[in-house]
């Protein structure tokens, strides 16, 4: 079942995010009143939902797709979670566990996730999000490189290089940006407009925008090295060690332990997404194959892991809103990162 809705969502995932208030579609439980309606389909997020006639015929998303129902579920900007909010956990701790603050020196705050285990040698290592040890680096634009100091707690919550650094960035995996940030809706109207000439001038030609290159990041992950093993525990703070991994299930409650809001739970809403997440500064990428959550995360969580209820690893959070989470698949981070548990 799994590989025939990854084809449904590849199929139409790009036609939904062309549609001006759409910010990621998955394979998800419709629900009506929002109660489930037992009925799987095609979950739509968008910004904010409005009725029918608020919106022109071409920008509403369709009832159906093929023989699949829509559901569109309000999520507002998904977002990273980074920037800080009220402080909780933010104090130093050594051995540092899981769940507290931590941050590369460049930037303001954000969860230490998990201790994994580097794949060939064993060794162990603090993971995260790319953003909250890495400063969000593509790998080429200078605002990180392997070795720079990662702080705990983060620089926001008081971690300074000469007293708190807790080791150093080892990998990441880079965050490919869309080329240019997104288009106002008025733009995107006039820039199809214009697609719809072309194809009735030229139909054999395919038009592509040129100014935007879509290119799916997976992951938003990193590892950094502890200056010694002493420094870190593995056992996560208010939920104990991870249990393994699992893959997520439509409806599978899940729980996190992070900086700003601690221990939270939620149920997964919707699989193999891909979404447009706001980077800060006008700057948006678009992530495929993601879980996506209820809201379970404030600003700060960035970099929690999301477990099971046996503590299963299931995703790694990084973005989201006041009405959604949404967190990399966990498989998909050990293998680009070359960890395991």
């Amino acid at each position: 079942m799994a590989s025939q809705w990854a084809q449904w969502v590849n199929r139409w995932r790009d036609q939904l995010l062309g549609l001006p208030n759409v910010v990621g579609c998955g394979w998800g439980e419709k629900r009506t009143g929002g109660r489930k309606t037992g009925q799987q389909g095609m979950v739509v997020l968008v910004r904010r939902k409005l009725p029918p006639d608020a919106l022109k015929a071409r920008e509403r998303v369709p009832a159906v797709l093929g023989s699949v129902p829509t559901d569109v579920i309000e999520v507002g900007e998904l977002r990273l979670l980074a920037a800080p909010m009220p402080q909780i956990r933010t104090v130093r701790t050594r051995p540092a566990p899981p769940g507290v603050s931590i941050g590369h020196v460049a930037v303001s705050a954000g969860t230490f996730g998990a201790v994994v285990r580097d794949a060939e040698t064993g060794e162990m290592l603090i993971l995260s999000n790319n953003h909250v040890l890495g400063n969000q680096t593509d790998g080429q634009d200078g605002r990180a490189a392997v070795g720079d100091p990662v702080l705990q707690p983060g620089p926001y919550d008081g971690g300074n290089v000469a007293h708190d650094v807790i080791g150093h960035l080892l990998r990441f995996v880079p965050v490919r940006p869309l080329a240019e940030p997104a288009p106002c809706p008025v733009v995107q109207g006039a820039q199809r407009a214009i697609h719809t000439v072309l194809r009735l001038l030229f139909p054999a030609h395919k038009i592509q925008n040129s100014g935007r290159t879509p290119e799916d990041n997976l992951v938003d992950a990193a590892v950094a090295r502890p200056v010694s093993p002493g420094v870190i525990t593995p056992s996560i703070l208010a939920v104990g060690p991870v249990q393994g991994v699992t893959e997520a299930e439509l409806g599978m409650p899940v729980k996190k332990s992070g900086r700003t809001t601690g221990l939270t739970r939620g149920e997964v809403t919707a699989l193999g997404a891909t979404v447009t997440v706001g980077m800060g500064g006008g700057v948006v990428a678009r992530f495929s194959d993601q879980v996506v959550a209820t809201p379970m995360a404030q600003p700060g969580d960035s970099g929690s892991l999301v477990l099971d209820e046996a503590n299963r690893a299931v995703g790694l959070l990084f973005a989201g809103s006041d009405q959604a989470t949404v967190c990399n698949r966990i498989q998909n981070v050990l293998e680009a990162l070359s960890v395991r548990f």
